[in-house]
């Protein structure tokens, strides 16, 4: 056996390995939370209380689900557009989806706060337009290259509806809208329910089976256009289809999570660090990597006080202090 069927063979056993520390992590968030007290339950409790077998099966196992779920859409669409931008400091919101999402959000809170789904719907469609916009005006720059000007093109984006959104907090009502929408915008998964992650998780197993099967197209996008193209792919279309699936993954994750930031830029840097640049395992360690990162954010964050933290302000403050280790740490980024 050679070296390179050594490594490949490492790499796959770290993988289960990982699948294996997230669905036993999974498992045990089940037990965890504030009720009938603050820490872990034993499953043996949920045999003999009601109440807490309806807890188990309707609020914390469909949150759970929904963290694993957003965490690997949010760590696969990071290493798609960090891979695809090369550059290791974009992230899933970089074409004003992000922005885009949270003035629809507080749009629809102002406008019908009542309804949950259609706040959902709203984030959900102004992200998407933020997409949209970010590629119309793309195609209008004369400045740099087609990436450069999706970047350029993508902060003006954000800056528009960064604009947008602080109008709608200065007209929101103080005491009830502008504190909805400050939730909002720090992210959590209190509100998830079967009935509002199910369309979700379609969309988002969809998005991440189709970026896994194009790992290996991602591996020859990276490289020189020209080579890329010798090589039998359309570069433009072949890009434009991965970004748009990315973002589309994306944006409806954080119309039920709300704002979410660093999963999708923290986890692509530890997966290529463990596992090399190339997409071929780098990717899928994102998605599960994403995973466990936001599940033990969110176990963490409901259990630690007598109130929720939400997990916006965790990943923020976590991803923060990883990242600060990586960039102080001696050692370079591995190689596939």
């Amino acid at each position: 056996m050679n070296e390179y069927e050594i490594q490949k063979r490492y790499k796959m056993i770290t993988l289960l390995v990982l699948i294996a520390l997230s669905v036993i992590f999974g498992i045990l968030s089940l037990f965890v939370g504030r009720y009938p007290k603050a820490g872990f339950t034993p499953p043996s409790l949920f045999y003999t209380d009601s109440v807490a077998r309806t807890i188990l099966t309707k609020i914390r196992l469909p949150r759970v689900v929904l963290a694993l779920a957003a965490g690997a859409m949010l760590g696969a669409s990071g290493f798609t557009f960090q891979l695809l931008f090369s550059n290791p400091l974009v992230e899933p919101g970089f074409l004003g989806v992000s922005q885009g999402a949270a003035f629809g959000a507080a749009l629809m809170i102002v406008l019908a706060s009542t309804s949950s789904l259609a706040v959902q719907v709203s984030a959900m469609a102004f992200g998407l337009l933020g997409l949209v916009f970010s590629h119309f005006l793309s195609t209008r720059f004369r400045f740099g290259g087609a990436l450069l000007r999706l970047v350029l093109a993508g902060i003006a984006v954000s800056a528009f509806f960064f604009s947008g959104l602080g109008v709608i907090k200065l007209v929101a009502e103080p005491t009830k809208d502008l504190q909805d929408i400050t939730f909002w915008m720090m992210g959590g998964l209190w509100n998830a329910s079967w009935v509002s992650i199910i369309p979700t998780l379609v969309v988002i197993a969809i998005a991440l089976t189709i970026l896994y099967v194009n790992r290996f197209t991602l591996n020859l996008l990276s490289i020189n256009e020209k080579t890329s193209f010798s090589l039998g792919l359309n570069p433009k279309r072949q890009r434009t289809m991965l970004l748009v699936i990315a973002t589309v993954g994306t944006t409806f994750t954080i119309s039920v999570t709300g704002l979410i930031g660093w999963v999708g830029l923290i986890t692509p840097h530890i997966a290529r660090k463990t596992f090399g640049s190339e997409a071929t395992h780098a990717l899928p360690a994102s998605m599960i990597m994403g995973s466990f990162f936001l599940l033990l954010c969110d176990s963490f964050g409901r259990t630690i006080l007598p109130t929720e933290i939400p997990i916006g302000l965790l990943t923020s403050l976590f991803g923060a202090l990883i990242f600060v280790i990586i960039l102080s740490s001696k050692r370079q980024e591995g190689k596939a």
